[in-house]
Order: C-alpha cells, then structure tokens, then sequence
C-alpha cells in the first residue's frame, strides 16, 4: 500500500507541476489541406510531431498542450522546415519564445511560410561561396530506400591540380553551407576554408542533407521517446559503404583513416561518435558539437562494449545554455572514453553559448584546426 500510495502521489506532482498551454493562430497565410504543426525546444525541434498538430476544425487553429515551468523556444511549421513561418516579407524570423510560469494562453498571428516565397529561394542571399557544389539532389541512400541531396565542397585549386585530399562529412547540409537553405542559420563552413593559413591542410566537405521528420530516426541508432525505430546503423552504414566509396571513386581524396573525419552537432553529434565507435578503422577523427546523448539510451553500454577499439581523435564542445543536462552528459561519456580508451580527445565548453548554429560556427574552427593543421 504504502508504495502504490507513494506512485499515485508522485503521478499526481508530476501531472500537477506541469502548466496548461493554449496557442492561438489567429491570423496566417491559409493553405487547403495543410496541417500545422509546433517545433520547439520541447519537442526535440520535431517540424511534424503528431502530438503538437494544431486542431483542423472550424475557427482559429488550436493546439493545447502542457509543459513544465520554464522558458521555451518555439516555431510553427505545415509538416518540414520547407514550410517554416517567416515574416510577412519572407525574411528569416528568430525563434519565439515563451516564459511559462503558469497556466498560459498565447496567440499567434503568422506572415507567411517559407515555401512560399515567390521564385523560392531566389529572393534569399545565397551565401555558399564558389568552391560548394550540389552533388546530386536524389542521391540513392539504398540502406534505407530513400534518396537525399548531398552538397560538396572542392578547395580552391582543385581543377588545376593532381593533389589528393583529405575528407570532412557532416549531417544537417542545409545549413552547413548556405543560409537560403539553411534553417536556423549556417555553419560557414566554406567560408572557414576559403581563407585557411598556409599551415593547415584543405579537405573536401561533404555535407548530407538531414531528412526532415526522418532526422530523429537517422541520426539515432535507439529508439527515442514517441519519434520510432533508430536507423542509425542503417545510416552509417549508408556513409560508409555507399557514399564514401562514391566520394573516394569519383574525387581525388585520401581515403585511408588519418584522412577521414566526421562532425555533426545535436543529433549530428550524437552519430557522428557513434559512428567513430563503430567504424575506427574508416573514420580517424570526429567533431562531437552539443551531442544529443539524453536521447540515446544505448551509448553509455556502446561506449563500455566497444569504447577499447577507439583510436580516433574526438573533440567535444559543449555550450552552458543549452540545458542542464548537457554538459554533465558530455563529460560523463567522455570519462567513459577514456577509461576505455587513450584515443587523444580535445573538449572545449562555453559557459555562455546556446544550442545554435552561431555557437558551432565560431567552435568549428578550432575543431577543423586540431585535426588538419600542424
């Protein structure tokens, strides 16, 4: 009795510290047929949670949900980030926000949607500089019966020259180059490479486009909360035994370890260690921004099981204001690591910075720098 007592009471807190939140869209831009959907940072920054979908019916779009006392990040979205809001001249918004201290009506009124926008992206600034071409837009992922835009990036010179390089995959590629295409921002990544000093070494980029509602399956190896079966391995598979023998076969790289690395932030750096874990002898370093590690429910018996064979070089950062588990998570399988292991590992944290694109460009840098240069 005592413990069923004991539960009912804790279900009864649990339901009772979470506050009731109403959205109101009062005014957007109607589309027959579509859905809207809210993205935030509750959610995972899921673009088409079935469980944030705003009500279909008559009237004002409505969505209710509850959430813990806090402050929150949020956008409205019809399914994918192809569809984000914006303001009513198409330019980029910030993030809302939302401080929720009790039971909360918000209302909201939307410009426009992205995809929206008269001759698409062409009215955006595209900033991918002269070297970052479109690989293909439909490139066959057969591990997982789907097809995915892939960017690449070619260091100056390339055309003129017989030199092999080194090469660089990242996750997220719309925002690893470009800020038309990007959805919170860009890494600059290119830009970086444009203006490297004479004593670092230029490598290929390849960047992969995430897949949208897919993202939280590919980029996780477990199942996570309400999201579905991980692919992770059927993704990794997928860069190691279909992309990079196409890269390797149709470039000028280096293939061997020493000459391979792969970063990602978020989810992106969640895989990429995964994938260092799993394939060390393809991959000889990783760039591990801000890892998603509270949702992997497997990494720490990953790391335990497999953590011995790593020899690859891992940089870690990590920004204070990107909640309160996520450096603790860090610096837990870090430790880990290096029980396991004496792979050389470079962690850099930032008491100031938050969970963005913003962050991971000014730390990228030193990553690429530790790894290429002398």
């Amino acid at each position: 009795m005592n413990r069923l007592l004991f539960l009912f009471l804790f279900l009864s807190n649990s339901t009772f510290a979470q506050q009731s939140v109403k959205l109101i869209i009062d005014s957007y831009p109607e589309k027959k047929g579509d859905t809207l959907f809210l993205a935030g940072n509750f959610n995972m920054w899921n673009p088409g949670d079935k469980d944030y979908r705003f009500n279909a019916g008559p009237g004002s779009p409505t969505l209710q949900i509850r959430l813990e006392k806090g402050n929150y990040e949020f956008k409205v979205t019809r399914g994918n980030w192809q569809t984000v809001e914006e303001h009513k001249d198409f330019s980029p918004m910030s993030n809302r926000k939302m401080a929720i201290l009790s039971d909360t009506v918000i209302h909201l009124s939307i410009g426009a949607w992205a995809d929206d926008k008269p001759g698409g992206n062409a009215l955006v600034t595209h900033t991918a500089s002269p070297q970052v071409h479109i690989m293909d837009t439909a490139f066959n992922m057969p591990q997982l019966n789907r097809h995915r835009r892939i960017w690449i990036y070619l260091p100056k010179g390339y055309g003129q020259t017989k030199k092999k390089y080194p090469v660089l995959y990242m996750h997220d590629g719309q925002n690893v180059f470009d800020a038309a295409t990007s959805y919170s921002g860009e890494w600059g990544v290119d830009e970086f490479l444009d203006t490297l000093k004479a004593n670092c070494r230029q490598a290929i980029v390849v960047a992969i486009d995430n897949g949208l509602n897919k993202r939280m399956n590919e980029y996780n190896p477990w199942e996570f909360m309400n999201f579905g079966k991980g692919e992770g391995d059927a993704y990794i598979d997928f860069l190691v035994n279909t992309l990079k023998p196409y890269i390797d076969a149709h470039y000028r790289t280096l293939p061997n370890r020493k000459n391979t690395s792969i970063a990602g932030s978020s989810m992106g750096g969640l895989i990429s260690l995964y994938t260092v874990i799993k394939y060390p002898k393809v991959f000889g370093s990783a760039g591990v921004f801000s890892p998603a590690f509270w949702t992997a429910s497997g990494i720490d018996s990953t790391v335990i099981a497999d953590g011995g064979k790593l020899k690859s070089k891992l940089f870690f950062y990590a920004g204070g204001k990107e909640g309160e588990t996520m450096i603790p998570d860090m610096l837990r399988i870090e430790k880990e690591i290096r029980r396991e292991s004496r792979t050389p590992i470079k962690q850099v944290l930032d008491k100031e910075a938050k969970h963005n694109e913003a962050a991971w460009r000014k730390y990228f840098p030193e990553y690429y720098k530790w790894v290429f240069c002398k």
